[in-house]
């Protein structure tokens, strides 16, 4: 998801008054006080080790499972802009509020250049301070019995061609594609990290858009894939063969991700152009906004439903910009009648008219949008 833009100006004001004191958890500048510390309840059951079998996915008994939950937004943005880590508390108190919601799952926005360590990065919030304070995330998220999704968000390369997000050419936006210069790296330092840890799923990237920068879509799901010079795009690419690759040297069998092409609302060359997983754990995903293209139950039919025949198929983002749920009411049933996976857009105390907010609190208060997922998430535990 691309953020609203009355968030990155607000940031951008409190960015230059903000006082940070040290430490791996940065204060949030969307509230006023951290939340109280309390004493750390017992740990509940551990979340599932998924992997892909068939069409589905299973737990190590065999038993199907769907990943069902939120978004938790901030370890992209926060640090390339200079001010934290986090936008918001990730506290005990906090991810227990989303466990509160009966969600099963949390997706974490990552940036590489934080996670790295490069030189543009205030070392306070980037490198191993980074690392170990998205570490400490993933933990608070397993121990509440959900399982962490560490995505790639936001990445380094210059892009200014058709719908570019900014012209930095740091990791501050979305980019079309991953790049060769640092994404296998970053894909290579998440995959060591985790390979231990199989209940921890990755994500390659957030949302590729190739389509916008190539003449044809058959050039961009080619660029999608294999990487390279892609037409277009000023820096060599990254394909979603790359990432895999990488991920699969460092020994790492955890669930694998990929995304498709038009911010990830188009798979209708997923089948045909899926990178070849040795591990045989891979899944596509999916996003979905009511503004975007593949928008309506006739596209789903079309698109979605032969994909999630052959493989396991994840709604990574839905979400809607009319600060209500009727449009992802209609999503939520859609899958839910095939027994698919999504997670909502976002956990964040945005003002859910600038943008698809889940929650007006970090208690779990939820905006009218984000009443729609909760009591739906709620009802499906029941």
């Amino acid at each position: 998801m691309r953020h609203p833009p009355r968030l990155s100006r607000m940031l951008a004001l409190l960015a230059g008054v903000l006082l940070f004191a040290g430490g791996l958890t940065a204060p949030s500048v969307l509230s006023v006080l951290p939340m109280a510390a309390a004493a750390e309840p017992a740990a509940t059951a551990p979340p599932p080790v998924l992997r892909a079998e068939g069409n589905k996915l299973v737990d190590a008994r065999g038993d199907t499972r769907r990943l069902l939950g939120v978004n938790r937004s901030g370890g992209e943005f926060a640090c390339v802009q200079g001010w934290g880590i986090f936008d918001g508390p990730v506290d005990d108190a906090s991810v227990q509020a989303i466990a509160d919601w009966k969600a099963n799952t949390v997706r974490i926005p990552l940036n590489e250049e934080c996670w790295l360590g490069t030189a543009n990065i205030d070392p306070r919030y980037g490198g191993a301070n980074y690392r170990a304070a998205i570490a400490q995330l993933v933990q608070r998220v397993q121990k509440h019995g959900m399982t962490p999704v560490v995505e790639l968000h936001w990445s380094h390369g210059q892009y200014t061609g058709n719908s570019a997000g900014c012209s930095d050419v740091h990791a501050s936006c979305q980019k079309p594609m991953p790049n060769a210069r640092y994404t296998p790296e970053f894909w290579t330092s998440v995959a060591r990290t985790y390979k231990d840890d199989p209940e921890v799923v990755f994500d390659l990237f957030n949302e590729p858009y190739p389509d916008r920068a190539t003449p044809t879509n058959a050039e961009a799901w080619t660029c999608w894939r294999d990487g390279g010079s892609c037409p277009g795009i000023g820096y060599e690419v990254a394909g979603m063969q790359d990432l895999l690759d990488a991920v699969r040297a460092t020994g790492a069998k955890n669930l694998v991700l990929a995304a498709g092409i038009a911010y990830s609302n188009d798979l209708s060359g997923w089948l045909r152009h899926a990178p070849v997983d040795p591990a045989g754990n891979l899944a596509a995903a999916w996003h979905v906004y009511n503004f975007n293209t593949c928008a309506d139950e006739g596209c789903w039919h079309r698109t979605l439903a032969p994909v999630a025949a052959e493989v396991p198929l994840v709604a990574g983002e839905i979400g809607e910009n009319t600060c209500s749920h009727a449009f992802v009411d209609r999503v939520m049933k859609w899958f839910d009648d095939r027994g698919l996976s999504y997670l909502g857009w976002t956990w964040n105390a945005w003002d859910c008219s600038s943008g698809p907010a889940l929650i007006s609190s970090y208690d779990g208060t939820p905006t009218p949008f984000g009443i729609g997922l909760r009591d739906h998430l709620r009802a499906l535990d029941t």
